[in-house]
């Protein structure tokens, strides 16, 4: 048996059946990869999102929600809202540094600019603003959030995007 240098991603769409995993991957990505920028009860507050199943999985279906596969597992997802703002986002520990950010980003940005968006917004905890800096996204608007009893610190930030082709 030998190690893969470059595993194999890809993408695939959000199913109702997914939900359980992906709650699973928003937990682990916030507890693991957060913990420099917020502090446990801002996790935990954060994290609760994901607690009422049955409501999560109705906010993935809202917009549209894409799966980051390495090896044929999820291991990361992005979704968009209203065709111009990135609600979600978030890739497994395991999985992070892998390349599944990017391609869900790239991914959402190209489907974002078919549909005739001029632009792309999210709302970055801080943890994630390199990695959106590093994409070509621009900080516009801190924010404080209360999520819960607690209050979440994230920065507005903003893409423009290229004209749909043939597009005035």
């Amino acid at each position: 048996m030998t190690a893969r240098a470059h595993p194999k991603l890809a993408l695939r769409p959000y199913l109702p059946a997914d939900t359980p995993l992906v709650a699973e991957i928003l937990r682990a990505s916030i507890e693991e990869l957060t913990r420099d920028d917020y502090s446990e009860a801002q996790q935990r507050a954060w994290a609760s999102v994901a607690d009422d199943e049955l409501a999560f999985g109705a906010r993935l279906t809202q917009g549209l929600t894409l799966l980051g596969i390495i090896d044929g597992s999820p291991v990361g997802f992005a979704s968009l809202d209203g065709g111009d703002r990135v609600d979600m986002l978030y890739v497994h520990p395991a999985a992070a540094g892998h390349g599944v950010g990017t391609m869900l980003i790239d991914a959402l940005e190209k489907l974002a600019a078919s549909r005739g968006a001029r632009r792309l917004t999210a709302d970055v905890s801080d943890n994630a603003q390199d990695f959106f800096r590093r994409r070509g996204f621009v900080a516009r608007q801190r924010n404080s959030v209360p999520v819960g009893d607690e209050w979440l610190a994230n920065t507005t930030m903003e893409k423009q995007l290229a004209a749909k082709a043939g597009a005035r």
